[in-house]
C-alpha cells in the first residue's frame, strides 16, 4: 500500500499561530489532524530546532510511533519520539551540543536519549523539560530459542513503520515539513479505536512476543478493541512470550495494571492464554464450582476487588495497592475445601496467598521492597475480619497497627476493596465496622504516637538494669517490653523497670 502524506500548509504550522488559525487554514484536515496540528505547535521549538540540526547534516528526522498517535488523541506529553536514518554514532555527535543530557541506555538497539528543556511558550514564563528518544530506522526479530532481539538498521522511513507493533503506531510526521506519512491507515484504526498489526499479526508477534502483552496494555491504557485476528494470533502464539525477557514482562505488565481500566487488559491475557505463562495465579481462580458447592467467582471478585482499590487512590496509581488488590485471593485454589454441610472453605489463604505472591514476583524481577510490601499486604487482607464482633481489645489495634507498619493506609483501602457484596445491609455493616476501627486506631494514635511504638525502655537502658552486656538477652528483653507496650499501653518507667526485673527473675 503506497504510503499516505497529508500536506499541512506551512502557514498553519508555523509557531506564531493558534488553534482558530489551524481550523480556518487547514479545513480540509480531519479532526484528529487538527489536534495533531495544534499539538505539534506546543513542541515546535524543540522538533523544529532538532530536525534543523538533521537536516543540515543531511539526515531526515520524524516524529514517530506513540508521539503521532497521542497527538491525534490530543493528549501529547513531554516524551517525544523520533526516528531518523542517522546511524547512532551520528546521532550522538548531533545531540551531544545541543542536548542538556544524553545518555546511551538503548544504543545497543539504535536508541539514543536525551533531555532539553524549552521556554513554554511566546510570551510564556518559565521552561518546560522534554524528554526524547531517538532511534535509527530498524528492523528487529527474535531469533525462535533467543530473548533477545537481533537489530538491523533500515534505510527508509515507510520500512521503519511496517516493524512497528500496531498500525496507530504506525504514524509519522516527517520533519521540518510537517507531513503526515500513515502508509497503513492507522488513522482510521485510531478513529475506530481498534488494534490491528501493519503486517500480519503473526509477522508482528515472531518478531517481538513482547506485542502481544503491549495489545493488552494499550487495550487497557487507551481502552481499544483488539482486532479479531491479532486476538486469534494472540491465542495462538501465547507460547512465544516464553523467549521474552522477565524484566521486559514486567515492564509491560506495570503499565496495564497502573492505566485506566486494567481489567480490560488482564480480562484480555486471560481469555488468550496468555496469563497462563506470564501470572498463571490469575487463571487459576476461575474455580469450578457445582450446584452443590457454591461460593463466589474468585476471578470475577478479584477483578472488581481491583477497581475498587483504584476507586480509593489518592495521589496516582499505586502499584503495589494495585498488584496486592489483584493477588490477594491467589492462595485460595490450593486451600479450597468442600465442607459436609456443601459450605466450600479456604482456610489460611491468606498464608499461602502471600507466598505464592512471593514466587511470582521474585520470578517476574521485582524489587525485594515491592515484594515485601505486595506479599505482606496479602498475609494481612483478611486481619480485619472478626473485627466486627466487637471483640478487639486495644492490644489487638495496636497489633494490627503495627503489623502493617507504613502499609497501613493500603492496608485500609484493600480490606475496603475486598468487600464485593451485593447484600447492601451486610456491605454497610462491614463499612462501619472498619469505620470504627479506623477511629480507634486514630484514638489511639493521637494517646500514644501509634505510629511509632517502642518499649519504654531502649536497650542501653535494659542493659544498665539488668547488668549486662550487648547480646541476646537485650534482644529478648526488648520484645519482651515490647509486647508488655503493645497489651498495657505507654508504662512510668518505674513500672516498666519493675516489670523487667520481675522479667528477668523469672528467666533464673
Amino acid at each position: 500500500m503506497p504510503a499516505a502524506v497529508s500536506h499541512v500548509p506551512c502557514a498553519v504550522v508555523s509557531n506564531d499561530r493558534k488553534d482558530s488559525t489551524i481550523r480556518q487554514a487547514a479545513p480540509e484536515l480531519s479532526q484528529a489532524q487538527q489536534r495533531a496540528v495544534g499539538e505539534l505547535l506546543r513542541v515546535s521549538p524543540i522538533a523544529d530546532d532538532l530536525a534543523t540540526r538533521f537536516a543540515r547534516a543531511g539526515f531526515s528526522l520524524a516524529l514517530v510511533g506513540g508521539s503521532v498517535r497521542d497527538a491525534l488523541l490530543g493528549r501529547l506529553g513531554n516524551d517525544l519520539d523520533f526516528t531518523t536514518d542517522a546511524r547512532p554514532e551520528d546521532v550522538l555527535r548531533l545531540v551531544r551540543p545541543w542536548a542538556d543530557a544524553v545518555w546511551e541506555v538503548g544504543i545497543a538497539f539504535g536508541t539514543v536519549g536525551c533531555r532539553k528543556s524549552a521556554p513554554l511558550g511566546e510570551g510564556g514564563e518559565g521552561r518546560r523539560d522534554y524528554q526524547l528518544e531517538i532511534t535509527t530506522y530498524r528492523s528487529e526479530a527474535y531469533d525462535r530459542d533467543s530473548r533477545k532481539p537481533e537489530v538491523a538498521y533500515g534505510d527508509s522511513l515507510e520500512e521503519d513503520l511496517r516493524r512497528r507493533d500496531f498500525t496507530v503506531n504506525a504514524m509519522a510526521v516527517a520533519l521540518p515539513r510537517k507531513e503526515f506519512v500513515d502508509p497503513h491507515n492507522g488513522l482510521a484504526d485510531l478513529a475506530q479505536r481498534v488494534l490491528r498489526t501493519p503486517g500480519t499479526p503473526e509477522e508482528s508477534f515472531s518478531d517481538d512476543p513482547l506485542r502481544m502483552l503491549r495489545a493488552a496494555r494499550f487495550a487497557a491504557q487507551l481502552e481499544f478493541t483488539v482486532a479479531e485476528p491479532v486476538r486469534a494470533a494472540m491465542a495462538a502464539m501465547a507460547e512465544r512470550i516464553d523467549i521474552v525477557s522477565a524484566e521486559r514482562v514486567r515492564d509491560e505488565l506495570n503499565k496495564l495494571l497502573l492505566s485506566a481500566h486494567p481489567r480490560r487488559g488482564i480480562a484480555l491475557l486471560v481469555e488468550t492464554g496468555l496469563a497462563d505463562r506470564v501470572l498463571p495465579e490469575i487463571p487459576a481462580l476461575r474455580l469450578e464450582r457445582d450446584e452443590h458447592h457454591r461460593h463466589k467467582d474468585v476471578y470475577e471478585h478479584s477483578l472488581t476487588v481491583l477497581e475498587q482499590a483504584i476507586d480509593l487512590e489518592e495521589d496516582g496509581p499505586d502499584l503495589v495497592l494495585r498488584l496486592a488488590a489483584l493477588l490477594h485471593d491467589i492462595g485460595k485454589p490450593k486451600t479450597r475445601r468442600f465442607e459436609g454441610d456443601g459450605r466450600v472453605s479456604f482456610h489460611h489463604h491468606e498464608i499461602v496467598g502471600a507466598k505464592l505472591a512471593k514466587q511470582r514476583m521474585t520470578r517476574l524481577k521485582y524489587s525485594n521492597e515491592l515484594v515485601k510490601d505486595v506479599s505482606r499486604l496479602v498475609e494481612l487482607h483478611l486481619r480485619f475480619h472478626g473485627y466486627g464482633t466487637g471483640e478487639w481489645t486495644d492490644s489487638a489495634v495496636r497489633r494490627y497497627v503495627r503489623d502493617a507498619g507504613p502499609l497501613l493506609d493500603r492496608l485500609h483501602k484493600l480490606t475496603r476493596s475486598d468487600c464485593t457484596t451485593r447484600n447492601k445491609r451486610k456491605a454497610q455493616a462491614l463499612s462501619r465496622a472498619y469505620d470504627g476501627l479506623e477511629e480507634r486506631i486514630e484514638r489511639l494514635k493521637q494517646q500514644e504516637e501509634l505510629d511509632a511504638i517502642r518499649p519504654d525502655l531502649d536497650g542501653n537502658e535494659v542493659m544498665e538494669i539488668l547488668g549486662v552486656g550487648p547480646g541476646p538477652v537485650v534482644g529478648r528483653a526488648y520484645r519482651f517490653l515490647l509486647e508488655m507496650r503493645l497489651e498495657k499501653g505507654p508504662m512510668e518507667r518505674a513500672d516498666a523497670e519493675a516489670a523487667l526485673k520481675e522479667w528477668w527473675a523469672q528467666q533464673g
